[in-house]
């Protein structure tokens, strides 16, 4: 429940100081880290509120529900990474045709958090475009990337002069970065698993000393 509450936290701060800060999907505008975390925020400190609950009062249907709920998010998170395995190609073909489709709305009014998104990330991965910088030609129909494809920062270096340009693809250099990270994110998704089980053992056990005491005194 406390770490709930400071995903959710996290999450509202995000919110408030940055906007929808990283949202790059044209067809999932709400997509975005801030609203992501407050969505996780909220579901983990309910659920962990009604573990709590039923444990400190020993409420059967609290427990049962704590149980259920659980369950079913952990089934829901072994489906998504068994589909994800099965279906990478087409899942990286769709992001890349979505990411591509985004960057038409680069700089335009109502999509300051997805202009953000694009200059912070192609500054930080030293990389341009999607695919290539030349995806950016298409959206400004000229011979042209924004400046934060440039090596060096400095206003209008991404006009008309590519040997100051990042080439490097953002969609593989973000990849090749979780890559790199794969151990992290591998120990962090079998803790939380790991934290899960523990929470489906623990929440069954109560519940059926529960029953117990309650047919005893019955």
């Amino acid at each position: 429940m406390l770490g709930g509450c400071g995903i959710l936290g996290v999450g509202v701060w995000l919110s408030v100081t940055q906007g929808n800060f990283a949202t790059l999907s044209s067809s999932l505008p709400s997509l975005s880290a801030a609203n992501l975390l407050i969505a996780v925020g909220t579901i983990i400190m309910v659920i962990g509120c009604l573990g709590c609950v039923g444990a400190v009062k020993e409420s059967r249907p609290l427990l049962l529900t704590f149980f259920i709920l659980l369950l079913l998010i952990f089934f829901l998170e072994i489906l998504s990474i068994m589909l994800f395995f099965i279906y990478q190609d087409e899942i990286d073909h769709y992001a890349q045709r979505d990411l591509k489709k985004g960057l038409q709305l680069f700089g335009t009014e109502g999509n300051v958090g997805l202009t953000n998104a694009w200059m912070i990330v192609q500054t930080d991965f030293r990389c341009c475009g999607v695919t290539n910088h030349t995806d950016w030609f298409e959206v400004y129909n000229a011979t042209r990337v924004p400046d934060s494809c440039c090596l060096e920062y400095s206003d209008n270096c991404g006009l008309d002069n590519p040997g100051t340009w990042w080439t490097a693809p953002c969609y593989e250099r973000v990849k090749d970065w979780l890559n790199e990270n794969l151990v992290a994110l591998w120990i962090f998704a079998l803790c939380t698993a790991l934290t899960q089980i523990l929470g489906l053992v623990f929440s069954m056990t109560m519940f059926c000393q529960a029953v117990k005491v309650e047919t005893f005194y019955a």
